[in-house]
């Protein structure tokens, strides 16, 4: 049954061929260790070529929806933004922090180069990092075959076509991930190389990928402490001199690129505040969780949502307890059974590890909406992976060649259904809200951001329904407020769209949109004395801000104050030349001041810029 669904998913995507091939290939080299591990040189380079052929082929297949899909999210705020597609762009993505959403400079450099090759096309961003994601799946299978752990290409196909990864691969926000794990694999791979040999230009070759890798997202500062891992597990032993010397360099700069991504976090991010004040205890439960958690979903991949409920973390409730202890009764115990194997042992500390900068031990932006989020175990779940294709593998060493060939591939086929059907949730922005709603009703940035999409479109009723279900959830936050209140304005229900501009404010009292949107709405609601304090205030937070000005301007000329509304409509006209209401509200402001030439001529510039309004000129 299996092998017939999966035939029927690769000729429904067009790729039948591909899919055999990976089948073919996998069948090969997925075979315990014994029969894969030390083979013959030409028969061993045989197997590589097919591993890396049939691995690439199976990814592009299971991932093919992926290429059809848009931007989610904050997706364009990664993209190279116009101010940075210079080169003189470039040296401010390195240079500059708060250039770019979080400072991974050689990441964006990634994107600035791929946005010069493609622009704002999707697709050309979702290829690359399927691409980076099947480079690492190779490479992932090197480390371990390297390591002469079983079932090698078992754990490569593995980690390329969990449903887990589906997150890094098709959110082009994560190329982050993807990137990161192409240096990050290839520093461990060079490091071990450098262990066996003590070549020099080996080692400072790993440590310029360490370095790629760390520029690329600071999480892969565990490579260090997994090293030490690694090598503990290899040895039962670490020596100063040959084990740990060598690597204190990288845990120097590690810990450095750890600390001042953390600050960059909270300072440039905004990850601090009431929602980030967790005590220390609560910090110990939530990392127990989350740590149980991710195991939980990559060894059952059920139900996987972008935005996870976020969790309540209660000390007072006692099976919130169950997680930490449980997690320190399976260490113990594993440790005593060290004597016996150290790789359960090695394989829960390198998750563990690597798990350690988002366990809530440090605050995460995203902790806002979710405490785990998929993408975070995208280099974590290598360990477990290589754990259980190994166990397969071993166990599998006496069996059948059927059995040995069939039963990873079976295993690998029904991960790569999971994950097509999973990639499909990113075809487009709604499909991607509306499944996250069917999956996590009490989402409420999912419901803020269709309700987004559903105004843009020209669907205010529906609007305001998915703004009401995200205040039902979280009634304290501001820009819900602020968006259903602009729904509401848009409806003509300005009594009603009161009210939230005035707790959008009360909750963010330094937000210029809102301050503006509500000065502009007491105007029309005959109330400029109001409105003035509002408008100034928002022009004081943001001078540049055209729409206030235009505002601003309005409100002045209402009161009387003439001059003063044209030097705001001037400015905002230098601001944003081509803004026919400006130009409109500049024209007629001249002709109160009774300049009619001038007046004629803006308004020959507004009707330029919006051939729609009625020719008034004799």
């Amino acid at each position: 049954m299996l092998a017939g669904e999966a035939d029927r998913f690769a000729t429904s995507t067009g790729t039948m061929r591909g899919f055999e091939l990976a089948w073919a290939a996998f069948s090969r080299c997925a075979a315990p260790a014994g029969s894969s591990e030390s083979p013959a040189p030409m028969l061993g380079r045989t197997r590589n070529i097919l591993g890396v052929l049939g691995l690439f082929a199976a990814t592009l297949v299971v991932y093919h929806p992926v290429t059809k899909a848009g931007f989610i999210w904050n997706d364009a705020e990664y993209v190279t933004a116009p101010a940075l597609r210079s080169v003189e762009g470039l040296a401010r993505i390195w240079f500059e922090l708060g250039a770019t959403e979080q400072y991974y400079p050689l990441l964006h450099s990634a994107f600035w180069l791929e946005h010069r090759l493609w622009g704002d096309a999707p697709a050309g961003y979702h290829l690359i990092n399927i691409l980076l994601h099947a480079t690492s799946a190779c490479l992932l299978a090197a480390v371990l075959r390297r390591l002469a752990i079983p079932g090698a290409w078992f754990a490569g196909f593995l980690f390329a076509l969990h449903p887990v990864c589906v997150e890094s691969v098709a959110w082009i926000s994560e190329q982050k991930n993807t990137l990161s794990l192409v240096f990050y694999l290839q520093a461990a791979w060079l490091y071990l190389q450098f262990d066996a040999g003590r070549n020099r230009r080996t080692y400072a070759i790993a440590t310029l990928f360490f370095g790629g890798a760390l520029l690329s997202k600071t999480t892969t500062a565990v490579l260090p402490p997994v090293l030490l891992v690694i090598l503990w597990w290899q040895r039962g032993r670490l020596e100063w001199r040959r084990e740990v010397r060598p690597l204190a360099p990288w845990l120097v700069a590690a810990a450095a690129m750890g600390i001042f991504s953390a600050w960059v976090e909270r300072k440039f991010i905004g990850a601090e505040g009431a929602e980030f004040a967790l005590s220390g205890v609560q910090r110990v439960l939530l990392a127990g969780r989350v740590a149980w958690f991710y195991l939980g979903k990559l060894l059952w991949p059920a139900d996987l949502i972008f935005i996870y409920p976020r969790w309540e973390i209660e000390p007072a409730q006692l099976w919130q307890w169950l997680f930490p202890l449980s997690t320190l009764a399976t260490l113990a115990g594993l440790w005593r059974w060290r004597a016996r194997t150290r790789a359960p042992l090695a394989a829960a500390l390198l998750f563990g590890g690597a798990l350690f900068p988002v366990l809530g031990f440090f605050n995460v932006y995203a902790f806002l909406y979710s405490y785990v989020a998929d993408h975070w175990q995208y280099l974590p779940c290598l360990a477990v992976l290589a754990l259980l294709a190994a166990g397969i593998a071993s166990g599998l060493r006496h069996a059948a060649p059927v059995v040995r060939a069939g039963l990873p591939a079976a295993l690998v086929g029904a991960l790569a259904l999971l994950t097509f059907h999973q990639s499909r949730m990113y075809a487009d922005l709604p499909t991607f809200y509306r499944t996250t709603l069917a999956r996590n009703p009490a989402c409420w940035m999912a419901h803020n951001n269709l309700g987004n999409l559903l105004r843009l479109e020209g669907r205010p009723e529906e609007a305001a329904r998915h703004f009401r279900a995200a205040l039902r959830q979280r009634e304290d936050q501001p820009k819900v407020h602020y968006n259903l209140a602009n729904t509401l304005r848009d409806l003509q229900r300005r009594d009603e769209a009161l009210p939230h501009f005035q707790r959008a404010l009360e909750l963010q009292p330094n937000y210029p949109e809102a301050l503006n949107s509500l000065g502009n709405l007491l105007r029309e609601l005959g109330r400029p004395a109001a409105a003035l304090p509002h408008l100034l205030q928002a022009r004081r937070l943001d001078p540049d801000f055209v729409d206030v000005r235009n505002n601003l301007g309005m409100v002045l000329r209402e009161l009387g104050r003439l001059p003063e509304a044209l030097a705001q409509f001037e400015q905002a006209a230098r601001a944003d030349p081509g803004s026919a209401p400006v130009r409109l509200n500049l024209a007629y402001t001249l002709s109160l001041l009774g300049r009619d030439a001038e007046a004629a001529a803006s308004y020959r510039e507004a009707r330029r810029l919006n051939p729609a309004l009625p020719d008034l000129m004799p």
